[in-house]
């Protein structure tokens, strides 16, 4: 398969062409990566491109990738190299010279919070990187499965449970950070225990959580979504947690939309994933939720246009107002974009 970023990725995706369905509609994209990196090249121009689709696309917010990090220096403080380089993304953006959105308004970093107490010393360097750093993500993704790929970050086993993570995840809250919470589906009830006991820290829940769909997980949709349910329901009522609504068609998803001749239309893509936002939104409520794009990502299977538009069918019976929050302003509140 050719890289999401590469021209041939490109021609397989314009084979599936749509115009905005509600071009005038206010939108943050609140997960989006930049990189470089073995041959594949997605950064301020790459993702322009993507947001000139007739979308009103007015700011976004990065989430860290393992981009640019410092090559020298102490392990520790090696990624706070991504923070200083998505700052100078983010100031040539809000130059004006690169059109009107407010590309990465907020940052999102990494920090290995297994570092207990020592880890401030970390944030604090992420902060002083930027004025718009907002939190940090340490992947907990982990399945006992060889065909299931570990989150980036090479989690062990059971992250959020640790006794070093808690003692470093405790320190967020005092340099007034966020926390985004990237794993499985099956490890959703970790994230309730974590957010439990921690409820002055808002979490924002990743990619549904990650429902699996290859390996042993492969041809179990129905059976994982009944699960998959009964556990968002249970940690939606831990009131700090916040969802984005995204990152579902990513190839460990099981859709197999990246396998196909042409990509899908939005009709095909709502109807195919509908239920798993629905589902969200109704528990957490639209001022807790936020749709993102999770690209260049999730651009393996799906244009930004073509995935915004499926956004915006499946928003398609809410009011003005809820759909005002699912788009722009839950995410703007939650990053603190504006202030």
């Amino acid at each position: 398969m050719a890289p999401v970023t590469s021209p041939e990725h490109q021609r397989w995706l314009d084979r599936t062409k749509e115009e905005p369905l509600d071009p005038g509609l206010p939108i943050c994209d609140p997960h989006h990566h930049l990189w470089d990196r073995e041959g594949s090249r997605y950064l301020l121009d790459e993702l322009l491109a993507d947001l000139d689709c007739g979308h009103n696309i007015v700011s976004t917010v990065y989430v860290e990738c393992g981009s640019m990090y410092r090559a020298s220096g102490p392990e520790a403080l090696r990624p706070v190299g991504e923070t200083e380089f998505v700052n100078g993304i983010a100031a040539m953006s809000a130059s004006g010279g690169y059109g009107p959105t407010r590309v990465c308004a907020g940052i999102v970093g990494f920090a290995d919070l297994m570092l207990q107490e020592a880890v401030d010393e970390v944030l604090e360097a992420h902060l002083a990187a930027s004025p718009r750093f907002r939190g940090i993500r340490h992947a907990a993704g982990w399945d006992p499965s060889p065909d299931v790929r570990n989150s980036h970050s090479n989690p062990p086993e059971g992250l959020y449970a640790r006794d070093d993570f808690r003692r470093g995840f405790a320190r967020l809250a005092r340099h007034g950070l966020s926390f985004e919470a990237w794993q499985y589906h099956h490890q959703i009830p970790q994230v309730t225990e974590l957010a439990r006991a921690f409820p002055d820290v808002t979490i924002i829940l990743n990619h549904f959580s990650g429902p699996l769909g290859i390996g042993p997980w492969a041809d179990r949709r129905e059976e994982i979504f009944h699960q998959w349910k009964t556990d968002i329901a249970e940690l939606a009522r831990c009131e700090n947690v916040v969802a984005k609504l995204g990152g579902l068609v990513m190839p460990v998803n099981g859709f197999g939309f990246h396998k196909t001749d042409a990509p899908p239309d939005s009709a095909t893509l709502a109807k195919a994933t509908r239920d798993w936002y629905l589902h969200t939104i109704d528990c957490f409520g639209p001022d807790r939720c936020m749709f993102e794009s999770n690209f260049p990502v999730d651009r393996v299977s799906v244009s930004y246009g073509v995935l915004y538009n499926s956004f915006q069918r499946i928003a398609d019976g809410f009011s003005s107002a809820e759909r005002a929050a699912l788009f722009r302003e839950t995410a703007e509140r939650i990053y603190r974009i504006g202030i």
